[in-house]
């Protein structure tokens, strides 16, 4: 069971609100679904999946990488035989240079030139607030705490203003390379997006396992699409943190189940509202601090989606690196699918 530790720290995160569209495989004719709101959960309720699935101590009571762990050998060499046409799809966005009322803080990019050693040259300055709703990224284990204590009972007094005394983002910096699998909700109901609001559930997932015969399993990175930025394409911005489309909250004790090592989204995988008690993004909360099961948001799940309906195939090779960053709470993220 998780142990609560008093503690007089609470964690603080900064969301950046923003949406941007990009562009991708021909979709088809406008049509949209919505589906009902997710029934209400109380704030016991949640502590209880949080308790129930819990891997603490799973792998030592000093690990850090929580759902990662999921990731062996095995799972790697048998990720890699699923290339067969050697063709590479990049599931992340251009990081958005552009502020507008959505996009608080905007990738900023300065270039320089001039003469060095004899040679014109030039060179580049980055800046990224990622957290947040525009930019393609992964949310490390120190991203969210509850009740003063991060993943495996780390306390929030091991993030300091320099970085994350335990968990930081440097811990993966091998990488991940494992089996991806697509579940395109769209084109599950026959829709171009899922209305705003729309809660996937454990029923929906295993709807589409039915489907399609692709059965989720152990060490899996699993990308949920709901057609967010298809609506951006064809209805312009809306207010994604008001409402937005995405998995209940009680499909944690699922990822549990299956023992998935990561989830993304073209969202920020919670569906909004959340229908929780007091939060905001619960699914982000249960997996990252109970799991510790690292997430991708905003990612760009269209082009994959062409491709994988092309080729009538849901799985494949998935390989991302995140920055190597110190006590980093996440990182930026270019993400590729190998078919």
């Amino acid at each position: 069971m998780m142990q609560q530790l008093p503690s007089k720290h609470s964690l603080i995160l900064v969301l950046a609100i923003a949406v941007i569209g990009i562009s991708g495989g021909v979709l088809p004719s406008p049509i949209h679904a919505q589906e009902g709101a997710p029934a209400s959960v109380s704030a016991e309720q949640f502590d209880s999946w949080l308790a129930e699935i819990s891997n603490w101590g799973r792998w030592g009571e000093d690990d850090e990488l929580g759902t990662l762990n999921l990731i062996t050998a095995a799972k790697r060499l048998a990720a890699a035989r699923l290339v067969q046409d050697g063709v590479s799809v990049s599931l992340s966005l251009d990081l958005n240079t552009q502020a507008d009322a959505l996009n608080a803080n905007p990738f900023m990019h300065e270039l320089s030139v001039g003469v060095w050693g004899g040679h014109e040259t030039a060179g580049d300055s980055y800046s990224v607030t990622y957290h947040g709703f525009a930019h393609s990224h992964m949310d490390g284990l120190p991203h969210f705490a509850n009740k003063g204590q991060l993943y495996n009972g780390y306390s929030v007094d091991v993030l300091k203003p320099d970085g994350a005394q335990k968990l930081g983002i440097h811990n993966v910096r091998n990488g991940v390379f494992t089996r991806g699998v697509l579940i395109d909700m769209p084109w599950f109901k026959g829709v171009d997006y899922l209305e705003p609001g729309t809660a996937i559930t454990v029923e929906d997932l295993e709807a589409w396992e039915k489907k399609t015969g692709v059965v989720v399993a152990s060490g899996d990175v699993l990308l949920i699409r709901t057609g967010r930025w298809e609506q951006v394409r064809q209805q312009g911005q809306w207010n994604f943190l008001e409402k937005a489309a995405g998995s209940h909250a009680s499909i944690a004790k699922w990822l549990k189940a299956r023992d998935v090592a990561i989830i993304g989204s073209d969202g920020v995988s919670d569906v909004m509202p959340s229908g929780v008690e007091g939060k905001l993004n619960p699914l982000h909360e249960l997996v990252l601090v109970g799991l510790g099961m690292p997430i991708l948001d905003n990612f760009n799940l269209d082009d994959v989606s062409v491709a994988a309906r092309q080729r009538n195939r849901w799985t494949f090779l998935f390989v991302a690196a995140p920055l190597r960053v110190v006590g980093g709470t996440g990182s930026p993220v270019n993400a590729l699918a190998i078919f």
